[in-house]
């Protein structure tokens, strides 16, 4: 097996990013305190590394010694490690001056971070052409806020090898982040060697290529980060199966690698439900002995026979042995229940066990796993699921369903630890736009309602990357990157205001660049995707620092070979104008759109006795697009100030309507801007100017169009599928900046008489 030294990595990447001595002090996440004093301390080959015999330095040591190794030679000069006992865990004390570096930690963790924080200093000093560092001299004490930093990655969905694992492993350290959560087992594919149940892998990680590969090979057409790696297909009985799955060695060495770099490796074995992997094997499994066809989700396991238990308490022993850490994770979400129901087994069961529902069943499958974790020394974790039907108060709760906002304070009430991974703010796999970045910037996980008392039982949180449209290395670091930075920063817990943290990326861009990792580009400005004119008009784009934008105007992708955007670009006919950043090596982010079209502007109507407001109505009902929404299935109407859903209970799956009239205080062009999560439409003198339709995560879409000063009718249709929702509108005039929409924007009239 081929494995990467990061920290080689790390020098030879960094011998090619120059910067000026006084290069400003970056590090995510942000310590506790810093204070930059005056001098540099130079890190060399000849730099001396001082420490007791306190085995709490040996990973920190080694991390660091591999460091010195690929410098040259230089001035003899001091790196100090003491043990403090009065500091926290995981904290840490340093001190660079010009002639030593001195690091107090309690704990190994602690010291490993230090190392890390030198690190990330000597991605952003200034680097000397004979390889060596310059560290500026400062003062910084640190800790975490949290102790749970953790990243969850999906590896059933689609495969990602053990090598690949090793430099996955060194990004999340290089952060800071010492949790990861790896989700092994699903319905699409088992991933680890269970030496009881050979078959779990032999078959159970490979299959036919199902709807989800189908659908990234169509993106893949556009983006090869999409296409599916050679590397994981294979020929077996003749037919070309797609997988791949780990022997129980190679996880020995990841999990001794991820030790090595402070952080625990969690397995997550999803049960009762998301097992089809598993029950096409083992079809006795299910309650009915087959495998139905699926529901909302697969049919589950069956919690409710013996031989169930025989089978899941195997495959849990031999999880245990192998994982040192002191907790699984069950899975325990998005069961199919209703295959429990009105069979034998479970009817008898629910009488012996005075069990009143079948969330009772889940719960009872739940504590009896838990007894068995805890016979083994470990402790069980679950997503948010094990809360109905009842939950032991020594279970941990993983809080994943954003739409459930009471579900942290109900098990906090209870005594249940929590992790905090709400989807709105903690689901890498959702698609980048504009604003997601500050999204998980804003993500508090001490918020949700709880009080002080409440809020100890947080652990901290970690982001969730489920990988059903993430099939390469490539696209899963482009989900993952600048997100986790963010990430890194909230868990941390001292993270400053959001513009200062822009600033800081401007850098660490550069340092991901080094490092080969396919990152998201920050978002090119200054238009909408459908722009008019009236004579002419300069598209103006406003750019990240030293981004490089190639642009075409023929309707094809830009090319590095392409124009370059230097200055304005002038518009006088219909055109569609195609953007995008690259990087030096000629690697090309998202393309971003402008069309552009002439118009004149669009005259306002009279209204008579308008009143603040907009009308509002409401639809308790699953669609799919808003063109379906129906008058008969209307439950609510009122009159809201302006973008509101005045309903207190509401549906799992709805769909609202806000109709009225936005008033232009000036003649101009007016870009709106409509995010949402899921779909929306935004009509402006009945015309469609937004088409945000369909089911998807939160994404923006935005348009321009020409009004006179004065009222024009407004509709804004919105659907929800299901999973918790965002409807945000904002608009700007003349290309000034950008403001929500409030009260002041609306107008609604009695009848249709009024105007």
């Amino acid at each position: 097996m081929k494995i990467s030294n990061f920290n080689t990595w790390l020098g030879l990447a960094f011998f090619f990013i120059v910067k000026s001595a006084d290069a400003q002090v970056n590090i995510v996440p942000q310590p506790e305190s810093l204070r930059l004093l005056k001098g540099n301390f130079i890190f060399s080959r000849s730099t001396i590394i001082s420490a007791n015999a306190d085995s709490i330095f040996l990973i920190a040591i080694q991390e660091i010694k591999q460091l010195r190794k690929d410098r040259a030679g230089g001035t003899v000069n001091l790196i100090s490690f003491t043990k403090d006992v009065t500091l926290k865990p995981e904290a840490y004390r340093l001190n660079i001056e010009p002639a030593k570096i001195s690091i107090a930690v309690s704990d190994k963790q602690g010291a490993f971070w230090a190392v890390q924080t030198l690190k990330q200093l000597a991605s952003t000093s200034a680097f000397k052409t004979n390889n060596t560092w310059r560290l500026p001299a400062l003062k910084i004490n640190d800790q975490p806020k949290f102790s749970w930093r953790g990243i969850h990655l999906d590896v059933s969905r689609h495969f990602f090898d053990i090598d690949y694992l090793h430099r996955f492993i060194d990004r999340l350290a290089f952060y800071k982040f010492n949790k990861f959560h790896w989700h092994l087992t699903d319905d699409q594919g088992w991933r680890i060697e269970i030496k009881k149940y050979p078959e779990l892998t032999t078959k159970g990680a490979w299959r036919k290529l199902n709807n989800q590969d189908s659908a990234c090979l169509k993106l893949a057409a556009i983006n090869p980060d999409y296409n599916l790696p050679e590397k994981y297909f294979k020929m077996i009985d003749g037919e070309k199966m797609y997988g791949g799955f780990y022997t129980q060695d190679e996880v020995k060495v990841l999990i001794q690698y991820a030790g090595s770099k402070g952080i625990e490796i969690i397995p997550e074995i999803d049960m009762p439900g998301h097992m089809q992997a598993a029950t096409k094997l083992f079809p006795w499994l299910t309650s009915t002995g087959s495998v139905q066809k699926e529901k909302k989700f697969t049919d589950p396991i069956c919690p409710c026979k013996e031989t169930t238990f025989e089978f899941a308490e195997n495959i849990f022993r031999e999880i245990a042995h192998l994982f040192p850490s002191k907790y699984i994770h069950l899975g325990a979400d998005e069961v199919e229940k209703s295959s429990w129901k009105n069979i034998p087994e479970c009817e008898a069961l629910m009488k012996r066990e005075n069990l009143k529902s079948i969330d009772e069943i889940q719960s009872y499958f739940v504590k009896r796993m838990e007894k068995y974790f805890n016979s083994m020394g470990k402790e069980l974790i679950g997503w948010d699921e094990i809360l109905d039907g009842g939950v032991s108060p020594t279970a941990t709760l993983m809080y994943w369903r954003a739409w459930m906002p009471t579900a942290p304070k109900h098990a906090a009430e209870k005594g249940n630890r929590i992790i905090m991974t709400p989807g709105e703010f903690c689901y890498f796999d959702a698609q980048q736009d504009s604003h997601s970045l500050q999204k998980v910037y804003s993500f508090n996980p001490l918020g949700f309602g709880l009080n002080e008392k409440e809020q100890r039982y947080i652990m901290g949180g970690q982001a969730n990357i489920w990988t059903e449209y993430i099939p390469s290395e490539q696209r899963l670091e482009y989900m993952l990157f600048p997100r986790m930075m963010a990430m890194s920063e909230v868990l941390w817990g001292h993270q400053q205001d959001f513009g200062a943290f822009s600033q800081k990326m401007n850098q660490q861009y550069e340092t991901l660049n080094a490092l080969s990792i396919n990152y998201r580009f920050a978002d090119l400005k200054g238009f909408t995707e459908n722009n008019v004119f009236l004579k002419s008009t300069y598209l103006k784009i406003d750019a990240p620092k030293n981004a490089v934008v190639h642009y075409s105007t023929d309707g094809t992708a830009p090319k590095m070979t392409g124009p370059k955007y230097i200055k304005p670009i002038f518009i006088n006919k219909t055109q569609t104008v195609k953007t995008a950043i690259f990087s030096a090596n000629g690697r090309m982010g998202d393309v971003f759109t402008a069309n552009y079209v002439q118009s004149n502007y669009i005259d306002a109507v009279l209204l008579k006795n308008p009143k603040p407001g907009l009308a509002f109505s409401y639809y308790p009902k699953f669609y799919k697009s808003v063109n379906l929404i129906a008058e008969t299935d209307k439950t609510k109407t009122a009159t809201t100030g302006a973008i509101e859903i005045p309903v207190e209970k509401k549906a799992a799956s709805f769909a609202t309507r806000h109709k009225g009239f936005f008033y232009a205080a000036e003649d101009g062009i007016y870009s709106f801007f409509l995010r949402s999560d899921d779909g929306s439409v935004l009509k402006i003198h009945d015309k469609t100017l937004v088409d945000n339709d369909g089911m998807h995560f939160a994404i923006e879409k935005s348009a321009q169009i020409a009004l006179k000063k004065g009222y024009h009718p407004f509709e804004l249709l919105f659907l929800e599928g299901g999973g918790g929702y965002t409807l945000e509108l904002a608009y700007s005039v003349n290309s000034r900046e950008r403001k929500a929409v409030t009260t002041k924007d609306f107008v609604v009239v009695r009848s249709a008489i009024d105007y």
